[in-house]
């Protein structure tokens, strides 16, 4: 399948009525049964006239889908495990979304990855009050908000009539579960393996231990611990990034705070544009040795994909016309805008067979620059010993990786290469 990069990045602050559609998902579930997905979503605007109104900030919402974990449903509140691996991981996921309504939880999780994005919504069916209704109905029956209490504050707008439950579904539709009902999302999606995300699964159970009893109240804060803390922190749990810190002064965190379409970008770069072949470049970035040293992998990798997904748009219930999403960044000179058009005009950044070529030859530059590695190393041992014999030691893990992923990616190419999909667009 080819795209327009240039007709999806027209316009930064909105996605255009195209998408760039996921990667085949029959190779990547097999190349990358393990990922993560940092999703940013835009700001959510219900019409009038049919249930309760909600509307939501133009800064958006940042969602977390996990491919192979599944919920615990033996606990009654929300417990995350990996899948059996037994079952393809690929095959099971989780939403993971944090809200302002909790009152005894951090995080909800949403199982099911088309319930996720399209809820009980049919393939090519319009968003209708009946599919609406449809899919709360689902949603309800799935426990999604079983054993979660919401704020008292939030039921003063309750319609009269209404339940306390189905009032919590009404208002968490399109923000915790069936995403695209009422969002554009940009989806920056990092393969992981089983013993990262399992890193990432007991970070997020920590984070909703100590409200699980109901000894300690929720309470989100937009600088200090907002839902991009969250889906960045669990990043930072599986070795991608340094972490975010929370709960400093607000006088001090107002000035620098993750926010969705940020985190959307930095994602991007830093899953493909670390210079790998810089072999001191990457000794120096002290997650990325630590990532190389303790999992045998390093940030940036083939794989690492954009995915940009439209609202519905044949909708009845929502507002879906240039749904706004904002970088907080100097709207003069900053440099989040250009990085954003750059991701949907390069290939590289959201074609599966683009992004293999690209890392194959970084991987083969790597491979041509070893041997000066080892010179340059040696020669930093005669000033340093002790510093040496660390560095010996990454360039030996480095080299051992970087061969090990040249040759996956070289069997990856040939097997996308040779799908009767890839025949059909070399004969197109």
């Amino acid at each position: 399948m080819r795209f327009d990069g240039n007709a999806l990045a027209s316009r930064a602050g909105a996605l255009v009525d195209s998408a760039v559609p996921s990667p085949d998902e029959a190779h990547y579930g097999r190349f990358y049964p393990y990922y993560a997905e940092l999703c940013a979503l835009s700001e959510l605007r219900k019409k009038p006239g049919f249930g309760v109104r909600v509307r939501s900030g133009m800064g958006g919402h940042s969602l977390l889908y996990l491919s192979g974990v599944c919920l615990d449903h033996q606990g009654g509140y929300p417990t995350l495990g990996l899948c059996d691996p037994d079952v393809s991981p690929a095959c099971h996921g989780v939403g993971i979304s944090v809200n302002a309504h909790y009152k005894n939880a951090n995080w909800v999780a949403t199982e099911g990855r088309d319930f996720v994005w399209h809820g009980a919504l049919k393939p090519s069916e319009c968003l209708t009050y009946e599919a609406y209704g449809r899919t709360q109905d689902r949603a309800k029956a799935m426990g999604l908000l079983d054993h979660i209490e919401f704020h008292d504050h939030l039921f003063r707008h309750k319609p009269s009539g209404m339940s306390e439950r189905d009032y919590m579904y009404e208002i968490s539709i399109a923000t915790d579960y069936a995403i695209c009902f009422g969002r554009d999302a940009y989806r920056a999606r990092v393969p992981l393996d089983r013993c990262r995300m399992s890193a990432i699964v007991d970070f997020l159970n920590g984070l909703n231990a100590p409200y699980r009893d109901g000894s300690r109240v929720f309470r989100w804060k937009v600088f200090n611990n907002n839902c991009s803390h969250v889906v960045h922190n669990a990043l930072a749990a599986g070795g991608i990034w340094a972490p975010w810190p929370t709960g400093q002064i607000s006088a001090l965190a107002i000035f620098k705070f993750p926010v969705p379409k940020n985190e959307f970008v930095d994602l991007m770069s830093r899953t493909n544009d670390l210079p790998i072949h810089d072999t001191q470049a990457i000794y120096e970035d002290r997650e990325a040795r630590h990532a190389l040293f303790e999992a045998n992998v390093l940030p940036t990798a083939h794989g690492g994909l954009a995915i940009a997904m439209p609202a519905m748009r044949d909708n009845r219930i929502y507002e879906t016309d240039r749904l706004r999403l904002i970088f907080y960044d100097n709207p003069f000179w900053g440099s989040y805008r250009r990085q954003f058009a750059h991701i949907f005009s390069e290939p590289r950044y959201f074609d599966l067979r683009a992004n293999l070529r690209h890392f194959a030859a970084i991987y083969e530059t790597a491979l041509q620059r070893r041997g000066a590695a080892r010179v340059h190393t040696t020669t930093r041992a005669k000033a340093n010993r002790i510093e040496s014999d660390k560095e010996m030691q990454f360039y030996a893990q480095y080299d051992r990786y970087i061969k090990r992923e040249a040759a996956k990616v070289r069997c990856q190419l040939a097997s996308v290469d040779s799908s009767p999909q890839a025949a059909k667009e070399a004969a197109s």
